[in-house]
Formats: C-alpha cells, structure tokens, sequence
C-alpha cells in the first residue's frame, strides 16, 4: 500500500492597505518602506503610474504595468481592476513578502479589504490610514470631504498622524485626544515625515476584528519606544500547545509573536501569534538548530519579567539558552533577534 505525500500548502501572502485622504503623505511613507526594506520583497500596487511618486533611484525598470524596483520589490498598477491586479499578482507569490496596497487619497479601505479578502492565497495584515496633523480635524469637518476622511479614520487599526513636528506641544495633545475618539479602534501612532518602524506595518497584523479586540479603545503612542520585544532562543524542544495557551491568555500585552522550534516530538514547526490566533505549523523551511521566539508588545504594558514567566515553562528547563529584552526603533526595521 502506497502512502500518499502530504501537500505543502504555501502560506498566504500578507497584505497592508494604506490609506488617507490626500496630502497625508502616502507615497512619502512607501518610498521610505522601500528604502528601508532590508532584502524584504515588497509589492507595491497604486492606482495610477501617471501619480506615481515612487524615487527614481529605486526603479531598475518598467515593462508595462509592472516596475521592477531595487531589492526585488515591484510595483503594479491596477486602475480600476484591483481584483484583476490582484489575480496576476498570485503568479508572484513565490517571489514576494508582502503586498502593500497605496489606496487613492478618497478610497474607502473597508471596500479595498473586502476584494482582498477574495484572493485565495492573500491575508489582509492590516488597514493603516495616514491623517496630516494640521489638517485632518478640518477635513473631517468638511461639508464634502468630511464623510469619506472620518470613515476612513473609523476603518483603521492604525492610524499615522503625520507632519506632527509641525504642530506645539498643546495643539498635538488635543489632536491625540481627537483622534482617540476619531478611530476608537486603532492604535494612533505619530510620526514626523512618514518615519514609521517597518515592523510596525508588516510584522504586526492587526486585521480588523482581531486587532480589536485585544486592547481597550482610544490609545495614542509616540512612534520612538511604541514596542518593545523581547526574543528567546531554545537550546532543545517546546511545549507547542502550553506556549499557544500562554501567549492567547496575555493576548492584551502582546501584539505579535513568531518563531521557529522543535516541538515536543522534536518536529520542526513555526509558530505565529497574532491578536486572538495562535497557530502551530509544520516548518518546511531551511532547517535549523536553535530555535528562535520573537514577542513583541506595546510598551506601555510591557512586563520582561512576565514574558520570561510566560514562555520558559514551556521549554524543556537544562535546554533553556538565552533572552534578550529591547526596544524596537522608530526608524530602522528590526534586527535578526526580531525577525525569526
């Protein structure tokens, strides 16, 4: 009697919305996502080239509809077809990291979401919305634009507001109790000319329904110290199950966790935690001989002392190796200690 292979399913290609009404300095933030990608191959889908505000230095070449970009990264127009876009874009999956979709300055993200979410093979990772400090409470007052800039803010899990260097000290307290209130679901970040941690876009997956849940409404952070990790390296096996029930009970002080170790059999998985899933799968990767463990958590409720509380039981205790406690940058993307 034959045994039959088992199937290698891929994993699903994450996917990042940005959005924002205009002059919130999208294209601003994706030149410096490109710039800071550090071998991450990024898609990237706009609307229209002939808006495209891509830095000419990052273009190798264009054929089409497709330009191909420095590191791998590529970038697509999809018009008014983005489903279509979106199919054609499958056939790179192999070759990809993450898909960052720069929606038009009027788009709704939600109805974007919802085509994404049609593509097999695709995950919706997060809505990020842009706002322009000194000019989103006006825009949201609009008698024309007002509707689109607040349900544009109310259908994030993160919100940027930019250009707040430009802003005193009192006018930028009031805008972050304003926006608090504005996306009572989202996480609000601040930041000065689009200086956003990479990690803060892709590596954590707040998709809408799960993000959340898992933190009280309104929080407003500064983008320099908004997380911090702490990372764990396991000499010999771990109890898979008991790490996924820890990391699920604490779920309100981590917002992303992901690794690679041997379970208690002593197979090779990746385990990926985000917001209320914890998932265990089989690691059809490179192989490797220490296994890694990355959390990563807002630093307002940080706790190294329970991290380590947390995750050291469920390793076998003479295999115990090593931790590592730091805060993420605000500018630079993590360090291998961050990204297993």
């Amino acid at each position: 009697m034959t045994t039959p292979t088992p199937t290698t399913v891929a994993p699903a290609l994450p996917v990042t919305l940005l959005g924002g009404y205009l002059g919130a300095g999208k294209t601003t933030l994706v030149n410096h996502l490109l710039r800071a990608a550090h071998g991450r191959r990024i898609a990237v889908l706009v609307n229209d080239f002939g808006d495209l505000g891509i830095d000419g230095d990052l273009i190798e070449a264009r054929e089409g509809d497709v330009i191909t970009l420095a590191g791998g990264c590529v970038c697509c127009s999809f018009g008014s077809d983005l489903m279509d876009a979106l199919q054609r874009l499958r056939q790179r999956i192999a070759s990809l990291d993450h898909v960052l979709i720069e929606t038009s300055g009027v788009a709704l993200p939600a109805s974007v979401a919802s085509t994404v979410r049609l593509v097999e093979g695709l995950r919706l990772n997060a809505v990020v919305v842009l706002a322009d400090a000194n000019a989103v409470r006006q825009q949201a007052s609009d008698r024309y634009v007002g509707e689109t800039v607040q349900r544009q803010l109310e259908q994030a899990d993160l919100v940027v507001l930019n250009k707040l260097d430009l802003l005193g000290p009192a006018p930028s307290q009031s805008l972050r109790r304003w926006a608090t209130h504005a996306a009572p679901q989202a996480f609000v970040l601040e930041a000065t000319r689009c200086q956003v941690a990479p990690e803060l876009l892709f590596d954590m997956a707040l998709p809408r329904g799960e993000g959340v849940a898992r933190r009280a409404p309104g929080r407003s952070m500064h983008a320099k110290g908004v997380f911090r990790s702490i990372s764990f390296a396991f000499a010999g096996t771990v109890d898979t199950e008991a790490l996924s029930q820890a990391l699920l009970a604490h779920a309100d002080r981590i917002v992303r966790a992901k690794g690679l170790m041997r379970d208690a059999g002593g197979a090779a998985v990746q385990l990926q935690f985000s917001g209320t899933h914890c998932t265990v799968t089989a690691w059809q990767g490179k192989p490797f001989t220490m296994g890694r463990l990355v959390c990563i958590g807002p630093a307002a409720t940080w706790n190294e002392t329970l991290m380590r509380a947390l995750v050291w039981p469920c390793a076998v205790p003479r295999e115990r190796s090593r931790s590592r406690s730091r805060p993420l940058p605000t500018t630079h993307p993590a360090s291998e200690a961050a990204r297993p």
